[in-house]
């Protein structure tokens, strides 16, 4: 409120240390705009508390297999560039979806490159970003390309899904290019699945994005899924379902012809779906008998999309 300093405010601007409010705790003077600039701050970390609660959606894949064609019909607009040109993309974006009934966080790569950098390092950047976004996301959309079919780069991306515990929805898009026969989505099918293995309980969808067939399809198993991932099993009601089963289909005799014997299971308190299983000799417990059980419990209690582990440890 002293009038020869209020005319050297400029001054501090070039601490650079963003905006300056010159005020006076005396008189109250320009305490009207400080408040003003806290309060948005307190509206801003509110939406994003509300956000990080949101189920989060990745739409991933290789480059041009029609990722941000896909955000912009869900989004109702342009926001993302597409172009025939591969790897036009570049930082991860997230906006928030709401409408028929569903609310979440949809993430994908948005932001135009440079013409001299579209075809430099494309394979590092996508890997790159595509890696961000699996690691923030509770659900991969993992999109593939119809017409040049599964390549090692989509199973790629596929096991990092499920390598990070992520559910998964595969998405097969411009199947509308695709010269169809009676069975040709199912033979289709079990070449995706036979690239994926050995995970392959996950839900497969035909789209084409162009045509907009089955869209919402995708976003109403994205949603199942994540709902499935979040499943919690009472212990009680997991050992009444499992020590029957592994009563009447025991695991092989361990080594130096020693019976392994599982006393109890249960579901850790983690993120994404982990069981433990107790017992004599975890190290003898093979893996065919794992996938066994892990089966059994997918099929009991539906992580249709959804990578679970199995842990066995010393009772």
């Amino acid at each position: 409120d002293t009038p020869n300093l209020s005319d050297i405010v400029g001054e501090f601007y070039a601490l650079g240390l963003g905006e300056v409010f010159p005020v006076s705790a005396a008189t109250g003077s320009g305490t009207g705009d400080l408040l003003d600039e806290v309060v948005k701050v307190f509206h801003k970390d509110t939406e994003e508390n509300e956000e990080s609660e949101l189920p989060h959606f990745a739409v991933v894949g290789r480059p041009n297999v029609g990722k941000s064609s896909l955000v912009n019909i869900l989004l109702g607009d342009e926001r993302n560039i597409v172009t025939p040109i591969a790897g036009t993309t570049r930082d991860t974006i997230n906006t928030r979806y709401n409408a028929f009934g569903l609310s979440f966080m949809l993430m994908d790569t948005a932001g135009l490159r440079k013409k001299g950098k579209v075809y430099e390092n494309i394979e590092f950047y996508s890997t790159l970003r595509t890696v961000r976004a699996i690691e923030s996301s509770d659900v991969c959309i993992v999109m593939v390309d119809a017409q040049s079919g599964v390549e090692k780069q989509d199973v790629n991306i596929f096991h990092l899904a499920v390598k990070n515990k992520k559910g998964v929805v595969v998405v097969v898009n411009k199947w509308d290019l695709v010269e169809k026969e009676t069975n040709t989505h199912l033979a289709f099918e079990r070449q995706v699945k036979e690239r994926i293995a050995p995970f392959t309980d996950v839900p497969i969808i035909f789209t084409s994005v162009k045509e907009k067939q089955r869209i919402y399809k995708v976003l109403e198993m994205a949603m199942a899924v994540y709902k499935r991932r979040n499943t919690r099993i009472p212990t009680a009601k997991l050992n009444d379902f499992l020590l029957p089963l592994i009563e009447n289909n025991p695991p092989p005799i361990g080594s130096r012809g020693r019976y392994i014997k599982i006393k109890y299971t249960m579901q850790l308190k983690t993120q994404t779906p982990q069981f433990v299983f107790f017992c004599n000799l975890p190290d003898d417990v093979k893996e065919n008998y794992k996938r066994f059980l892990e089966n059994q419990i997918r099929k009991e209690y539906d992580f249709y999309g959804v990578p679970i582990q199995l842990y066995f440890r010393q009772k």
